[in-house]
C-alpha cells in the first residue's frame, strides 16, 4: 500500500534550480534511502516533502491527500538529535505528545512502554548529557516515532555523527526495531554501506540540479541481514551503486 508520493518536484532558490522533476514513493512498512553526494539536493527534497518549503513545481501526496507546502504531517528527524539538555530523557521523548495537547503525566505514561523496545530502559530519568551518542539517537528516533501520526518519517543522516562501531551496532538494532513497529521511513545518507544494509530500495540522486538517476531494489529480506555487509551479495550491490555514481 502506497503511503507517500512526491511527484515532479522542482525547487528553485535565487534563480538556481536545486532539484528537478523528482519522483519517489514510499510504501507502508518500507525503509527507503536517498543516496547521493553532498550538494545533490537531498535535504532540499526532504524540506519539500515535509512541507517546510513549497516547490515551484510538483506535489506531495500522503495517503492520497495533497500536503504540498503543509508542514506537520510527516515526522522529520534532523542529523543532530536536538534533545533539550534541561529536560529528562522521558520528557524529551514525550515532548511531541505534549505539544499536541496531551498532559505531561499522560504523555510520560504513553512513552514509557516504548523505552524497553528502543533499548532505552532505565534512562527515563536521566538527562541527555548522561547518554552515549548511540543512546541519544535512539531517544531521538523514539521521539520521532511518537511524533508520527501518519506512520511516515523522514530521517536526515541520523547516524552520520556516530563512530563506525557504534553505527554498526545501531544499524543492527534499527533493523530489529523496524520489524516490530509500524513506521515507514525515508532517510538520507551519503554512506553506501548504510544504504544497502538498511534499505528495501535505494534512490540514487546525482547532478546539479539534483535528479533521481537510478532506483535499486535490495532483495535480501531485512530480517536476514545480520552480517549482511560481509556477503558477496552485499559487495555486488555496492559495486552497482559505485558504478551508478561514477558518472558524476
Amino acid at each position: 500500500m502506497e503511503l507517500l508520493r512526491a511527484e515532479n518536484i522542482t525547487k528553485i532558490y535565487d534563480g538556481r534550480t536545486i532539484i528537478q522533476n523528482i519522483n519517489i514513493h514510499l510504501e507502508r512498512g518500507e525503509l527507503i534511502s536517498l543516496l547521493g553526494l553532498s550538494g545533490a539536493g537531498k535535504t532540499t527534497l526532504f524540506q519539500c516533502i515535509s512541507g517546510l518549503v513549497k516547490p515551484e513545481e510538483g506535489r506531495v501526496l500522503l495517503k492520497g491527500e495533497d500536503i504540498t507546502g503543509k508542514p506537520g504531517n510527516i515526522s522529520y528527524m534532523l542529523q543532530k538529535d536536538l534533545l533539550l539538555p534541561h529536560k529528562k530523557v522521558i520528557d524529551n521523548v514525550s515532548l511531541p505528545l505534549v505539544i499536541k495537547g496531551m498532559k505531561r503525566k499522560e504523555a510520560r505514561a504513553k512513552a514509557n512502554p516504548f523505552f524497553e523496545q528502543f533499548g532505552l530502559q532505565g534512562t527515563q530519568e536521566q538527562y541527555p548529557a548522561q547518554l552515549s551518542g548511540g543512546m541519544r539517537q535512539r531517544a531521538a528516533l523514539l521521539r520521532t516515532y511518537l511524533a508520527s501520526t501518519t506512520g511516515a518519517a523522514l530521517l536526515d543522516e541520523p547516524f552520520s555523527a556516530l563512530d563506525t562501531i557504534t553505527k554498526g551496532q545501531i544499524h543492527e538494532w534499527y533493523l530489529d526495531v523496524m520489524n516490530k513497529i509500524d513506521l515507514s521511513t525515508l532517510f538520507i545518507t551519503h554512506d553506501i554501506d548504510e544504504a544497502i544494509k538498511l534499505s528495501d530500495r535505494v534512490y540514487i540522486m546525482t547532478g546539479k540540479p539534483g535528479v533521481i538517476e537510478h532506483e535499486l531494489f535490495i532483495e535480501t529480506p531485512r530480517k536476514g541481514r545480520h552480517n549482511f555487509n560481509l556477503t558477496d551479495e552485499f559487495l555486488n550491490y555496492k559495486r552497482q551503486i559505485i558504478q551508478m555514481l561514477g558518472k558524476i
